[in-house]
């Protein structure tokens, strides 16, 4: 993001569930100061921690208390999906599955719950029906979140007020284990490219079959033509013909 005399940045919740985190690295290459959820909870609480304005962009708890009650613009977040239709985790999946021509990016104001408070922006984009996977829409996502942040960052910084909202009634909430669950393929009842696809995102587990205890991710060819070298000279290397 660029840099912006008119903001300061007091604190930065790490995402430390990961090993490596990029979050941290960069707020500590920039001097910011670093926070666990805990201890931002309680320095909110306490009035050692203050801001304005919160921003959350596919942070992995539930915020609550003092950090959306105190900061007088609220907390914003950016989902990687079209709200109120997808939320919770899934949504790239579930945008193949249900074979839609178009996918979104949503921000919102956060309440306590997941992905259900008021809805600021959604920005759409088309999507491929017959060769997106989760990992290329993702791809498509990040770029969109990225360009709503920095719009959304822009009309805040020149007038700091709430911004206008709709509603974020209905729509489909999918949690981890069903998605886990819906990885595993039915060859009587599921389209079994568009379930390869819509869960090719690897290292993660993809659209398998289980053998002798084992989940076996299956991979379609359009898929190993993509990841092949175009320079390859190997003959087992297969490539598409031009349009």
């Amino acid at each position: 993001m660029a840099h912006d005399d008119r903001v300061t940045v007091v604190g930065v919740l790490t995402d430390s569930q990961f090993e490596s985190s990029p979050t941290t690295d960069l707020a500590q290459r920039l001097g910011l100061p670093l926070y666990e959820f805990e201890e931002a909870l309680a320095a909110a609480e306490d009035g050692t921690l203050e801001f304005d304005l919160g921003l959350s962009v596919l942070y992995w708890r539930k915020l609550r208390g003092a950090l959306l009650d105190r900061p007088r613009l609220g907390f914003i977040n950016f989902h990687p999906a079209p709200l109120p239709d997808y939320k919770g985790v899934g949504g790239y999946n579930c945008a193949i599955l249900d074979d839609l021509a178009e996918w979104g990016v949503s921000a919102h104001y956060v309440d306590e719950e997941i992905d259900t408070g008021p809805i600021i922006a959604v920005d759409r984009f088309p999507m491929d029906l017959e060769e997106e996977t989760a990992r290329s829409l993702e791809a498509k996502s990040m770029e969109a979140l990225e360009r709503q942040a920095l719009r959304l960052w822009s009309d805040l910084a020149a007038d700091p007020r709430l911004l206008p909202t709709s509603e974020n009634c209905g729509g489909r909430y999918v949690t981890r284990k069903e998605l886990e669950a819906m990885k595993e393929i039915d060859f009587d009842t599921d389209d079994v490219r568009r379930k390869i696809r819509a869960f090719w995102f690897p290292p993660y587990d993809g659209a398998h079959i289980n053998h002798e205890g084992a989940h076996l991710t299956l991979v379609d060819r359009s898929i190993l033509t993509d990841l092949a070298d175009p320079d390859s000279n190997t003959l087992f290397a297969t490539r598409r013909a031009s349009a």
